[in-house]
């Protein structure tokens, strides 16, 4: 399966990254998609209060 999204690795305090285990699989998402959802989310809040990030496509997709 292609994607165009870059993989990361992150590291997680070992109750942190069970409590967000938790509430992904109560969501019924993957552990990935809980993550995509909850950094979709705070991007949002962060452009509403302070206006939308500029992004070129020259810096997204170096």
């Amino acid at each position: 399966m292609a994607t165009n999204k870059k993989q990361t690795g992150i590291r997680f305090e070992p109750l942190v990254l069970y409590k967000l285990s938790y509430i992904a699989k109560k969501n019924m998402r993957s552990l990935n998609a809980q993550l995509e959802f909850l950094a979709q989310n705070c991007i949002e809040e962060y452009e509403k209060e302070n206006g939308e990030i500029p992004a070129k496509d020259e810096d997204v997709y170096k």
